[in-house]
């Protein structure tokens, strides 16, 4: 058991870097110089600058700073308050119609930046505070912005998705692909929460003390004109790789070239605009691949001191039943994305993961979707999760107990749609198939 060991202590220190908030490479970077200089002298080292440099220059990879890209250049062309003002003119005087203009505006925010906490800042700093200067229940208005915001990790483009794909043997596009329902299905179980909600307690719903508009098809007309940039953008991305004409790379080209002309469109395409996006998009790129590189190396680690295969001999002696394999192995990641950051955990558990799919007979797609939304779910999960405390920070005269009340119905929600998507694994590998 001499490999149990050697990884027991490599996680300890990891985790110890992490808590001292060394970041996620350079703790990485640490424990995998450390690793090879115990295990193979300074002749290791060679390999080291070899594993970084074939990591970073896979084709897969190049995706990554094109999604990022496309993200910057909508957020910083100001693009996004058209998107805002036209979904609150479209969602019109419908019940709850708050809740479902935060529901929808942080799905639509977590598939454009792919970032549950960046989402949970931006509607904490928005949205939230004009819901709650209008009368809006608090604590359901905080359950529709960080439900919403932790679909981002799963909705396509994602680059969380993209990580995963690029570390284990699954095919990006079918990856991308396999977030759609789900994703949509959390957004539905969200919107149906907050209408059980109102319907029981119909004084949460602030909006019938406005004065009604009458719908007028003029209006909803130019409000959705004027978001079909940001749809022309999706399906440039989604849209080419499911009808099979565009690899995940090509699409994310296309979709940094919609989100140019969607800025173009708004009028606030500028020189420094892209200048801006480009420095941010190289900052965040870098610090991305430079994590992939040292987590790969870490993988390759484990199979050298032999922690993988002792992993997959004792996963096969423990003889637990395969839900209970399942629930061991979400419950992990679900406990420590309360405390540490999530980028950090899946790129600690995926080389250790990925050899025991195989003796579970997990699919691949189904696995690492679950995955993904079990680590969202970690993150918004009270006391510690950080996508509820990005949600505070934005928006400081809420209280913890408010942020706390409202986050808890959506840890039951995604819990009960992970359930429905182990019962009924079609609802993430059907549109898979397709591609």
């Amino acid at each position: 058991m001499e490999w149990g060991l050697t990884l027991s202590i490599a996680l300890m220190i990891l985790l110890l870097l992490f808590a001292f908030g060394i970041p996620v490479f350079a703790a990485f970077l640490v424990i995998n110089l450390a690793g090879i200089f115990m295990l193979m002298g300074t002749n290791g080292f060679g390999m080291f600058a070899n594993s970084i440099y074939q990591t970073i220059t896979q084709e897969s990879l190049l995706a990554i700073p094109l999604f990022i890209l496309m993200g910057e250049v909508l957020f910083r062309s100001n693009a996004v308050v058209v998107l805002i003002e036209s979904v609150d003119k479209m969602v019109g005087n419908v019940r709850g119609r708050h809740y479902v203009l935060a529901t929808s505006l942080s799905t639509i925010f977590g598939a454009l930046s792919g970032s549950a906490v960046a989402v949970a800042a931006m509607l904490g700093r928005s949205v939230l505070p004009t819901m709650v200067s209008r009368g809006s229940n608090k604590r359901l208005a905080v359950s529709a912005a960080v439900g919403g915001a932790s679909l981002a990790p799963i909705i396509p483009p994602s680059l969380l998705v993209i990580m995963v794909g690029s570390m284990v043997d699954v095919s990006i596009a079918r990856l991308l692909v396999a977030g759609i329902v789900p994703g949509l299905l959390l957004a539905a179980m969200i919107l149906i929460y907050i209408y059980v909600r109102i319907l029981r307690n119909p004084k949460l719903d602030a909006s019938h003390n406005e004065e009604k508009h009458v719908f007028n098809a003029k209006e909803f007309l130019i409000a959705f004109l004027k978001i079909m940039p940001f749809v022309v953008v999706i399906f440039s991305v989604m849209g080419l790789i499911l009808l099979g004409i565009a690899t995940p790379n090509e699409s994310a080209a296309t979709g940094v070239v919609g989100a140019l002309v969607a800025a173009a469109i708004y009028r606030r395409l500028s020189l420094k605009m892209f200048y801006q996006a480009l420095l941010g998009t190289c900052s965040v790129s870098a610090m991305i691949l430079i994590i992939i590189a040292c987590s790969m190396l870490f993988g390759q680690l484990l199979s050298f001191t032999g922690a993988s295969s002792g992993l997959v001999r004792m996963a096969s002696e423990l003889n637990l039943p395969v839900l209970g394999t399942f629930i061991v192995l979400m419950l992990v990641p679900f406990i420590l994305c309360m405390f540490i950051d999530l980028f950090a955990v899946m790129l600690v558990a995926i080389p250790i993961y990925e050899p025991l799919l195989q003796i579970y007979g997990f699919d691949p797609i189904w696995f690492w979707t679950l995955f993904l939304i079990n680590m969202t779910l970690g993150s918004l999960s009270p006391p510690f999760g950080y996508t509820i405390f990005a949600l505070k920070g934005a928006m400081p005269e809420l209280s913890m107990d408010d942020v706390y009340a409202g986050a808890w119905p959506m840890v039951a929600l995604f819990i009960t749609g992970m359930a429905i998507m182990y019962v009924f694994p079609a609802i993430i590998t059907f549109l898979p198939s397709f591609v």
